[in-house]
Order: structure tokens, then sequence, then C-alpha cells
């Protein structure tokens, strides 16, 4: 497991609060989903594999949670938990206040999920009569109003009757959060919600997102493995791998936790032999890359008096310096950092 420095829950009892972005008021915000020591393992014996190994973490209301982890994590088996789809060994998922193993059907009407992009909607149908049919799922009757608002933040108004089947696979993702967001649920589940979209669709869907946890106090747990998407729209991850959570916190917790000075450097020539692998092996430079005459690393290793030494082993070469940057880490880097095998 990580050793995740001082500052970062791992796997707390429940969850950190996170920094409201939204508010300016100090009043707390109560849980509308609270976890308490998720088990699941499928087979047994030998072959037996541990999806969830006892989580715990808890969302307040109207806030944005993101839940990564790589291919295996238990991330898709967590949501299939807290969905009723799949029944844990030990622990509880309770939803708006119902016990999601004792009371689904009551749990349900809390929550809309996006599983799986456009595999949720239903192609024969036009995109408006989609909405209409999950709308009143809720059993209520369908807010046309709502209905042509949704199909407009999706960018959809001039294919709102129009067959599914006969849209982009883009629009048929814009399709299933529509319908996702249509029944107007306390929470939301999303589960990879940006796979398949153009950068312009999935910049609209972030923004869509985001007016829809400011303006609506929505509570969304979103599965992504599109970094910039849960970066801009979450406030708080629960990283999860092999199992556990190995880190819970805001975004800018974890990005200031796993600050560490890293500088782009790029001179002109070739630096290899003796003064590559002095570079590398005394500074931590990775991630060289040659761009005609130029070429660049990226040096770890090398914060005070260090970052002298390397200037004087680049001086050595005689490869004129063309630039050196300092790099800010994303979340992107504290995820690999979190799941990295090296790491553990």
């Amino acid at each position: 497991m990580v050793e995740v420095p001082g500052g970062i829950d791992r796997q707390p009892s429940s969850s950190r609060v996170a920094n409201d972005r939204r508010s300016t008021s100090n009043e707390s915000r109560e849980p509308v989903l609270a976890v308490e020591n998720l088990t699941k393992t499928y087979g047994s014996n030998a072959s037996a594999v541990r999806a969830l190994d006892g989580i715990d973490f808890e969302v307040e209301r109207g806030a944005a949670v993101g839940l990564l982890g790589p291919n295996g994590a238990g991330k898709t088996t967590a949501i299939k938990t807290l969905l009723g789809l799949v029944v844990p060994d030990e622990g509880t998922a309770v939803i708006d206040g119902v016990d999601v193993g004792s009371n689904p059907r009551v749990a349900y009407r809390s929550v809309s999920a996006m599983l799986e992009g456009a595999r949720n909607v239903y192609w024969r149908l036009t995109v408006r009569e989609n909405l209409r049919f999950f709308a009143r799922l809720g059993g209520r009757p369908a807010d046309e109003a709502r209905i042509d608002e949704l199909i407009g933040e999706v960018g959809l108004a001039d294919r709102a009757d129009v067959t599914v089947n006969e849209l982009s696979r883009g629009m048929k993702q814009r399709t299933s959060l529509a319908c996702t967001l249509v029944r107007e649920t306390p929470v939301a589940f999303l589960d990879e919600p940006t796979l398949g979209l153009d950068v312009e669709s999935s910049r609209e869907l972030r923004t869509t997102l985001r007016r829809m946890v400011e303006a609506e106090s929505r509570t969304i747990l979103l599965s992504s493995h599109d970094m910039d998407v849960v970066e801009e729209v979450c406030d708080r991850v629960v990283v999860l791998n092999e199992g556990s959570i190995v880190a819970d916190d805001t975004v800018e917790n974890l990005v200031d936790v796993f600050r560490t000075q890293t500088y782009r450097v790029t001179v002109d020539g070739t630096l290899s032999g003796a003064y590559r692998r002095t570079l590398e092996e005394r500074f931590g430079a990775e991630n060289w890359a040659q761009t005609g005459t130029r070429q660049r690393f990226d040096a770890t290793r090398a914060e005070g008096e260090r970052f002298y030494e390397m200037m004087d082993v680049v001086r050595a070469s005689s490869c004129p310096l063309v630039s050196v940057d300092a790099l800010e880490p994303n979340l992107e880097d504290v995820f690999v950092r979190l799941t990295s095998e090296d790491e553990r």
C-alpha cells in the first residue's frame, strides 16, 4: 500500500469534509451517502479476488466526489453495490437515510445512474422520448420545460426528435447523461460520462456538471479515467487501489501533499553518455525528448542546492541551455503516485 505523506486520510471512518468552493457558508452539510465496511469477494479459495476490502466513506449533500482507481481497483463494484446491483459480503450502504440492502426500492427513488454510457438509453426512441420515459420512472409526469432545458444543455436541441440510433457516439453519450439527470434525484452516479466525447463536448459536459452541482445542490459520485473532468468538476476524490481506499481528500490537498518541485530543462544539443547517466541517477532525470536539435528532460530530484549542482552538470556537457521551467503537479500526477507499484 502507498506510504502516503502526512495530511491525507487513507481510509477514514468518516470522510474528510470537502472544501466548499461554491458557498461562503461555514455550516457543514449532512451526508447523503454513507458507506461502512463495504466488502465484496468474487470466487473462493486460491482464485478469490477481493474487489472491496472493507471501505468506508461519506458524501455530503451537494458535493461532487470523484471515485478514482486503476482498472480492477473496485470502482465499478462499489458503484453497483451502492445501486443494489451487487450484494456485498459485509457492510452497509445508506442513501438519503435509506439502507440500500434492506430497502432498495425506497433507496432507488433518491438515485439516478449513468452506467456504460450510450447503452443506458433506448436507441429506437428519439432523444426527447427517452427523456420523457426516464422522467416518468419516478412516478411523476414529465416536465416538458425541464426536458427542453436539459436537451439544450447537452447540445442536442437540433437533434431532439431524432432517434438515438441515428446519433453519433458522443451524442448518444450526451443523451444518456440527460436521461440520468432528468429525474432530479438527490444523488447521481456517473460512470465514465465523457467516454467517447470529443474535446469540445467534454468541455461542455464539465460546465453542465459544475452548474448542476452549484445551482441545484445535486450530489454527484463520478468515476472517470479523465483526470481533467474530475479535477474541474469534483471538490474531493476517493482513490481506490486493490479494493482499498488509499486516499480520500480534496483535490487541492492531494496536490499540495504530493507537490515536489520538478524542473523541465531544455538544451540545444544531445546529452548522452556519462552526462545523461549522472542526470538520471543523481537528479531523477526522466521523460527525455528530442525535437530537432533540442533535447529536454524533467528533473524530479533537483530541489535547493541540488538544482545548482544539476546546472553545473548541464554546463559541463557543452550543450547550451535553452530554458528551465518549474512544473506544477496535477491530479493525474497524484493518481499515478498513489496507485503506482513503485510507490507501494
